[in-house]
């Protein structure tokens, strides 16, 4: 079967009801070539082949896109104010590996500042490199922990195989705009991890998405802060036990061996 082309890319928007341009076409046939040369080396993707990166990465990252459209979209309406300048909307994506799915939704997105987070360098560097390669102005790299991270405001902070939503919403609540959301990508809907946070139900919105030519359950986590807490409340819990001193040193050292995303 011969690699995706522009032809295919066009073909996969106009499924999910977005309009590209020639240009972000080739921009996401490039990521994919892109992904699959870093991939022989730093193992970026346990998938190897073009078009199972391009089905379950690209395709799958773009698929959240009309969604994220929407969801900033009223966010704008509702802060928005007469006669004051746009403010361009901010997406975080933590535990981004590569480059997945801020990559994509930086190609579709123009208009949207996306930052990717991970703990690993050589995977902070692919995404880096991709910027530059892509001509991805809208695209930050940034190499730290998230819970290292502060003050950022993202208008939406999402996570695509990071950790469990629970972990997700704790690490990063600091990060979220006074109006922002949590967005995290699924496969079932998570059911389990929604009733280990205790939070009232009408906090979460399930949406269940479809990829174009693959035949797996996928859905979209919509969770609204409000005044929840960072982590579920349960006063016979003891408190989280220090990091111990070694660990830095140890997630240092992942930088330098292959690690799966």
């Amino acid at each position: 079967m011969s690699p995706p082309d522009r032809l295919a890319a066009h073909a996969a928007a106009q499924a999910l009801a977005l309009t590209i341009s020639d240009a972000q076409a080739d921009r996401l046939i490039a990521f994919l070539a892109l992904l699959q040369r870093w991939n022989a080396t730093y193992n970026l993707s346990a998938v190897r082949d073009a078009q199972g990166m391009w089905r379950q990465h690209v395709l799958d990252c773009m698929a959240a896109v009309p969604s994220i459209q929407r969801d900033l979209a009223r966010q704008e309406a509702s802060c928005a104010e007469p006669l004051a300048p746009p403010i361009r909307p901010r997406i975080l994506d933590v535990g981004s590996g590569g480059g997945l799915p801020g990559i994509v939704w930086a190609i579709l997105m123009p208009q949207v500042d996306i930052t990717c987070v991970d703990a690993v360098g050589k995977k902070a560097a692919f995404v880096r490199q991709a910027a530059g390669q892509l001509g991805l102005p809208n695209l930050t790299a940034t190499h730290a922990r998230v819970e290292s991270l502060g003050g950022q405001g993202f208008d939406l902070i999402t996570s695509r195989a990071f950790a469990s939503i629970a972990d997700f919403t704790r690490l990063t609540r600091p990060l979220l705009a006074e109006k922002g959301r949590w967005l995290a990508m699924k496969g079932k809907p998570p059911h389990d991890e929604i009733a280990a946070l205790a939070w009232p139900a009408a906090r979460f919105h399930v949406e269940p998405i479809t990829v174009p030519g693959l035949a797996a359950e996928r859905c979209l986590v919509w969770i609204d802060p409000g005044a929840a807490p960072d982590r579920p409340a349960n006063p016979s819990e003891p408190p989280e036990p220090a990091e111990p001193p070694g660990r830095r040193a140890q997630d240092a050292a992942q930088d330098a061996k292959p690690n799966l995303h």
